[in-house]
């Protein structure tokens, strides 16, 4: 309602039937009842309390509504709907909402692992920052549409181009914009699938003495000794390679936010 600028139904027309309603009821009762009057005074007070309560109901509802559009209306530039966006320009926000949604629902950001507060602060901001930026380009998109004819004149050609070269500049560095947001989604699902590896690794880390008394038990000193030290540097390298990944990520969101569009 608040982009198209249409106004909250009016209930004048549903009052309108309910007494109508009323009145036809009790022009029945009056005529084919015995003491009719007195069954269409008692009718018209129930129904007339029917009316009321309804009437007062929808008029809350109207007024609720209203307020609710007047207050989309003031706001209008502060949220973008799907319908501000072109398919294209719906696509790459929703490839960009989908990577901040991975890496705040990681486990490694709800451990606290790479840069939380600032995930949940920037990471929003830059999907808004996208957001409304391809709401413009979306509506230039359309104008440009009308405006450029699809069989351009002869030796026009250069005149049109640097107005679709200027959009196709805003797109270009948008995508690239998600791409960078994708790519630190990848980073944290990769820190992730490690963190998880590691926690089951010092599940298992717990019951080495087990595993170390098992080999002692059934092979022979050489071997022990050599089972024993592949599982010490399994952990050390499960561990090497979560501290890898996580840093990996930590850069790659550097890097993305170091520029924000903002």
């Amino acid at each position: 309602m608040a982009r198209t600028g249409t106004e909250p139904a009016s209930a004048r027309g549903q009052v309108a039937l309910i007494l109508l309603t009323v009145v036809t009821l009790l022009a029945v009762l009056v005529v084919r009842l015995p003491g009719g009057p007195i069954v269409a005074a008692v009718a018209a007070a129930g129904l007339g309390t029917i009316a009321l309560t309804r009437e007062l109901s929808v008029a809350a509802d109207r007024r609720d509504l209203r307020r609710r559009v007047r207050l989309a209306r003031q706001y209008a530039a502060h949220y973008v709907l799907p319908e501000d966006l072109d398919y294209p320009c719906q696509r790459l926000l929703r490839r960009a909402q989908d990577a901040v949604d991975a890496v705040l629902c990681s486990a490694v950001h709800r451990a606290g692992l790479i840069d939380t507060i600032d995930n949940q602060v920037t990471l929003p901001e830059e999907v808004w920052q996208i957001a409304h930026r391809l709401s413009r380009l979306s509506a230039m998109h359309a104008e440009h549409r009308k405006v450029v004819p699809r069989v351009l004149p002869s030796g026009l050609e250069d005149a049109f181009r640097p107005y679709t070269t200027a959009l196709d500049a805003a797109w270009t560095s948008l995508s690239k914009r998600v791409r960078h947001l994708e790519q630190y989604a990848r980073q944290v699902s990769r820190a992730d699938q490690v963190f998880h590896a590691q926690q089951r690794l010092e599940t298992l880390a717990a019951r080495t003495p087990d595993y170390q008394r098992l080999i002692a038990d059934t092979v022979r000193d050489d071997l022990a000794r050599r089972h024993t030290r592949e599982l010490e540097e399994q952990a050390r390298q499960v561990r090497r390679l979560f501290e890898e990944s996580v840093l990996q990520a930590r850069r790659t969101a550097g890097e993305l936010l170091r520029t924000p569009l903002t």
